[in-house]
């Protein structure tokens, strides 16, 4: 059995308050999501892709950092940081959003929790957007104030969650919607709960207050969920896939704009503020991009794993784009994949070739995502 000192970075990377617990329930390898470590194997992918979409997996997930926005202004602040309308977004509601900067790029794609009218967390994907709130804050002559609060996420993911959520919160916690959040306490232990989750399933997201007490409520959850076939686990490449979410560096970076991603639902140009990047993202839509993100189904044996690197895509014997995510689905019994290719070689039913780490593969461009496109498993 694995011990917490077998891993190690050195003490420049943060360790997560569920660190010992997770290599205590079978953590094999770690890897660094901002500046901390992150549990990415728990022995078979294959196995935990099972887990989740049967049963329910808990995953340490406090790489998840919080961005703290508070004081007077902190609603007109947060609205200049996204091209999303946040006008009517209510206290206890969260929202998928994204932050651009001044090329309309993307530099996150968190979720966002407005926890009071002037209190917010900015739940991150694996980019410094502390530094760049507090830089933007800087000249912005509005009244807030920006923190990383002591807030460490698990993720509770799967159709069983809602089972093991009411084991341990009762009842009452079945009227949580989708994308909405609720203050609670269990044994004493201070939390925030959300419908949400990065995983396609029903799920729910617990964001503890007290790091010291990451190692009880690990243990408490893993307790309440026996009955229900709960399993240690990391984020599924698979599912995530499959659901075609975005994970940032690999599917978005600083260089791709919300147009090529198919979603220009999260900006809205006509709202008054002048959110950062604006300019540049009515561009993009008048004059359309030169490039979009699509589906690919790859022919050939199974893939080992996820892709390493970016693989290149030919059509005709020309590059056109490359691969940003592939894996191999054992429940559409495919290779899957999203992509990046040049916008006039996005027709659905279109082959190209993929150069895969194997070598050469036709691949077909299809719709992604490729399972449960309505996301009736995880609003249900």
């Amino acid at each position: 059995m694995a011990k917490s000192d077998d891993f190690g970075f050195g003490t420049q990377i943060r360790k997560s308050p569920y660190f010992d617990a997770t290599v205590r329930w079978g953590a094999k390898a770690f890897s660094v999501y901002n500046h901390m470590y992150i549990p990415r194997d728990f022995g078979d992918p294959e196995q935990n892709f099972w887990n989740l979409i049967n049963d329910a997996i808990l995953c340490d997930v406090a790489v998840e950092r919080q961005v703290e926005i508070t004081g007077p202004d902190a609603a007109k602040f947060v609205q200049t940081l996204t091209p999303r309308d946040l006008s009517k977004m209510a206290v206890g509601q969260c929202k998928y959003v994204l932050i651009t900067n001044a090329q309309g790029g993307i530099l996150n794609d968190p979720i966002l929790l407005r926890l009071a009218e002037n209190h917010f967390w900015i739940s991150l994907a694996d980019s410094d957007i502390l530094l760049w709130a507090q830089g933007v804050a800087v000249h912005a002559g509005m009244d807030v104030t920006i923190r990383e609060p002591d807030v460490s996420p698990l993720q509770l993911q799967g159709p069983k969650s809602g089972e093991v959520m009411k084991a341990l919160f009762g009842d009452s916690i079945m009227d949580l919607k989708y994308y909405w959040l609720r203050a609670v306490e269990l044994d004493g232990i201070p939390l925030i709960v959300s419908r949400t989750g990065w995983s396609s399933e029903l799920g729910y997201e617990l964001y503890l207050q007290d790091g010291s007490r990451g190692d009880e409520l690990w243990e408490k959850i893993m307790e309440a969920g026996k009955p229900f076939g709960l399993k240690p686990g990391h984020t599924s490449s698979i599912r995530r896939i499959e659901g075609g979410m975005l994970s940032y560096h690999a599917d978005a970076d600083i260089n791709t704009n919300p147009y090529e991603l198919g979603l220009g639902r999260l900006v809205n140009l006509d709202i008054e503020a002048e959110f950062i990047g604006k300019a540049a993202l009515r561009r993009f839509k008048e004059e359309g991009v030169s490039r979009k993100q699509v589906g690919l189904v790859i022919d050939g044996a199974p893939l080992k794993g996820p892709n390493t690197t970016f693989w290149t895509i030919s059509k005709d014997g020309a590059p056109i784009g490359r691969v940003t995510s592939a894996v191999y689905s054992p429940r559409l019994k495919q290779n899957i994949a999203l992509a990046m290719v040049s916008a006039d070689s996005v027709d659905v039913g279109a082959e190209v070739e993929v150069a895969t780490a194997s070598g050469p593969a036709r691949a077909m461009i299809v719709e992604r995502p490729f399972y449960d496109p309505q996301k009736k498993l995880a609003a249900a």
